[in-house]
């Protein structure tokens, strides 16, 4: 399955479709097989490693993701998390925006860029490959330019700027993409097959088709330029009215959630590889075998190329559910 999958992001034709991810897909279950809290495995390299391998050594699924959280390369910027260390089954979150407007972004230093876990997940990365990189594909995580200029900056002052002083959001938005690529190259020299930017906020069905494409396809295209391929960009909400914008991007290929009409998707991304987009909260994390296979079914006759969870799996995910991905 492996090679498999390695074929189809490399360009390749495959003669069927494959489940997998490039996201988020620990479990609860899966860090409790393992002895682990989740707060504990972002921080220690052993521990971050045993948990990304959870999902496939309990659903057979062929992929995992590292790092385990979004905002590493926040942190590496100097932002304080919150890891919920009181148990709560949280990703860490950014606490408090660490610059007040978008021309504090420039000033960041950007030099030593394996501050905070960077360092941590490349070797986790490393021990992940040592251990199931023969049976699955790993994927390196790293946000969107957009994405991380929302957790460094007041968010109230960025949108000001964006209608005000549209030059220096341009000009931070490329900033953090240059910082993205530097993480995204280590991620690869760790030994992850592929990348997956997830730019959540940046979705042209957040913040609209316009503004994506004067703000966060420049910075994306850049980014993605910069790293080696195979390069996936996954995109929040209904981007049916942006998916020629997305094709734009030069990424391999894009992920797509639910609320996509899936075949239009396919009808605009014509060469560029598509994967989705099974409903992570009311199909994944509530739903049952019978809703998972109806969804599997739906997205593989609409012409993925790849059946991929649309965001990141809800911890709470029951295992038998991802197991009803597989075929």
């Amino acid at each position: 399955m492996r090679e498999e999958i390695l074929n189809l992001l490399s360009g390749k034709k495959i003669d069927f479709q494959p489940a997998f991810s490039g996201l988020i897909h620990v479990t609860a279950e899966g860090l409790k097989h393992e002895g682990l809290t989740l707060h504990e495995a972002h921080k220690d390299a052993g521990k971050m490693a045993k948990a990304a391998a959870s999902t496939f050594r309990l659903t057979g699924m062929p992929s995992a993701t590292l790092p385990l959280d979004l905002c590493a390369p926040a942190e590496a910027l100097g932002a304080e998390l919150n890891f919920y260390e009181g148990g709560e089954m949280q990703f860490p979150q950014v606490r408090e925006a660490l610059v007040e407007s978008t021309r504090g972004i420039r000033e960041l230093e950007i030099g030593d860029w394996k501050l905070g876990r960077i360092d941590t997940v490349c070797e986790a990365i490393g021990l992940l490959k040592d251990d199931i990189g023969k049976d699955v594909v790993l994927s390196g995580l790293i946000p969107g330019p957009y994405t991380l200029l929302l957790y460094l900056c007041n968010p109230t002052n960025l949108f000001k700027e964006m209608k005000k002083e549209q030059q220096i959001v341009m000009d931070a938005l490329l900033h953090l993409s240059s910082f993205l690529s530097k993480i995204g190259n280590a991620y690869r020299n760790a030994g992850a097959d592929f990348i997956t930017i997830h730019d959540m906020g940046g979705s042209p069905g957040f913040i609209g088709p316009a503004k994506f494409e004067q703000f966060v396809l420049p910075a994306e295209k850049q980014l993605i330029d910069s790293l080696p391929k195979p390069c996936v960009l996954s995109i929040c909400g209904d981007v049916t009215r942006s998916l020629h914008l997305l094709d734009q991007t030069g990424a391999g290929a894009i992920s797509v959630d639910q609320m996509t009409d899936l075949e239009a998707a396919r009808t605009a991304l014509r060469d560029t590889l598509l994967f989705g987009n099974i409903d992570p909260v009311g199909t994944m994390w509530r739903g049952d075998s019978v809703q998972i296979a109806e969804a599997i079914q739906r997205a593989k006759e609409a012409g993925v190329d790849a059946v991929w969870p649309g965001c990141d799996l809800v911890p709470s995910t029951p295992i038998q559910n991802i197991k009803a991905m597989m075929p």
